[in-house]
């Protein structure tokens, strides 16, 4: 095994902590699929639904819903925000003046205002987010429960060959990088991390062979190891290992193949339309991810952190919410120009959401009890706002909604059953996610 690290990132509580993705390896450190290849043989949804993808937006350290999604222009001085609220293509409805173009798309889309959970601790609020489970341990740096990533890689496999099922750019471990893991299912369903810099012509490390090995030493060191595979087999009586060569093939073509380098060069894109979605992270990450989905990845997490405003909220969303909206509404645009909007489902949201209340420093802390979500295309259907909160955001007043009945709608636009069951660690059978619904209004 070997572990990929990330860039630190420290978060309000004061913990800092590498992201880190553990990818299973043929004594190379890139190849995370064997294990994962072979299993998909023999596990598939019941259902149908060849072709269909996630594109997940993760805002770490909690947005403000009231300077983004769910603003509260009525509401009493303390809780107003400076930012003012602006109308949408849905009559009636408002986002902040920080998201025009959000808001000339949001007819493309679909606003959820009432999710609501139970923790204010960032790690068990992404683990919540990113499973669908709540945490038991309030301090954990690994996943008690399968990714949902982890479970589609799973269950569902890439949708076009030489690319891998899941992958996720992340920037720190409280930027979205924890809890993406497979748990249980083991390493081969962790997601293919992408950590290279977007914003100029990316390389990624882990599709680049370590210094001084070409593409054709690796193909004498795949060699070197399938005669040392043979020394094993002489002592397998069962002979599962026969059957596991054409998955090592499969994950090497993940590797030295065209497929998945083809989709990493964004340089052949056209700049214009990488200026439509910002020459920022976000933007170019997002443009990243559907070029992804295009060539057949089947799960994309993009984490964006930096949002744990505990002072100066109106000033640091200035800042970061105008790269969001150009790149939110420039993927969804994006993806419906070229066909896609049926096929690719954008889910965008955080841990939670932030305190109606401004503090003392001018900024909102942590907030569990209201929280905002949009999702976007997968055939769902779009152009409304599900839920409500109170007059000062303070709780759901219509359709309280949870992490699980997000991500069970997910897994209904991908034909996942939620109820399928994998053996823990110690052989218990788990449900992928046994509670929760898929969003009523939306299907």
């Amino acid at each position: 095994m070997l572990d990929i690290f990330g860039e630190r990132y420290q978060s309000c509580d004061g913990l800092s902590r590498r992201s880190f993705l553990r990818v299973g390896a043929l004594g190379l450190g890139t190849l995370t699929w064997p294990g994962l290849l072979q299993s998909r043989a023999s596990e598939r949804s019941g259902k149908s639904s060849a072709h269909k993808a996630v594109i997940q937006i993760i805002l770490s350290g909690g947005p403000a819903q009231s300077e983004t999604f769910d603003p509260k222009p009525e509401a009493p001085s303390g809780y107003r925000s400076d930012v003012k609220a602006i109308a949408t293509r849905l009559p009636g409805v408002k986002l902040s003046e920080l998201m025009p173009r959000v808001a000339r798309s949001l007819d493309k889309m679909a606003l959820v205002r009432s999710l609501t959970h139970e923790t204010s601790d960032h790690l068990a609020g992404l683990h919540w987010i990113s499973t669908g489970f709540a945490s038991t341990q309030q301090r954990q740096d690994q996943n008690e429960r399968p990714s949902v990533g982890s479970i589609v890689a799973r269950m569902k496999g890439s949708n076009g060959p030489g690319v891998p099922p899941y992958v996720a750019m992340t920037e720190g471990a409280f930027n979205g990088g924890l809890f993406q893991g497979g748990a249980y299912l083991g390493p081969g369903t962790n997601p293919f991390p992408l950590n290279g810099d977007p914003t100029g012509d990316l390389k990624v490390r882990n599709l680049e062979p370590p210094a001084g090995l070409t593409l054709d030493q690796l193909e004498d060191r795949r060699d070197l190891l399938g005669r040392l595979d043979t020394i094993n087999r002489q002592r397998d009586l069962s002979g599962m290992m026969n059957g596991l060569d054409k998955f090592t093939a499969q994950a090497y073509e993940m590797v030295t193949g065209p497929n998945a380098r083809r989709s990493l060069e964004i340089s052949r894109e056209d700049p214009r339309l990488r200026d439509r979605y910002g020459r920022t992270r976000i933007g170019q990450n997002c443009l990243l991810a559907r070029r992804l989905v295009e060539a057949g990845v089947t799960f994309v997490t993009i984490s964006e952190g930096n949002w744990d405003h505990h002072s100066l909220v109106e000033a640091n969303c200035r800042t970061q919410v105008p790269p969001l909206d150009a790149a939110i509404a420039t993927l969804v645009d994006d993806l419906a120009d070229r066909g896609l909007a049926d096929d690719v489902l954008v889910l965008v949201w955080g841990e939670f959401g932030r305190t109606p209340r401004l503090n003392g420093s001018g900024g909102r802390d942590h907030w569990p009890g209201s929280m905002s979500a949009v999702l976007a295309g997968g055939g769902l259907k779009m152009g409304q706002v599900v839920g409500a909160t109170n007059r000062k955001g303070e709780q759901p007043t219509d359709r309280p909604l949870h992490p699980a009945d997000v991500i069970r709608t997910i897994y209904h636009v991908l034909g996942v059953d939620p109820l399928h069951e994998f053996p823990n660690e110690s052989g218990r059978p788990l449900a992928i996610l046994n509670q929760g619904q898929p969003i009523a209004e939306l299907i």
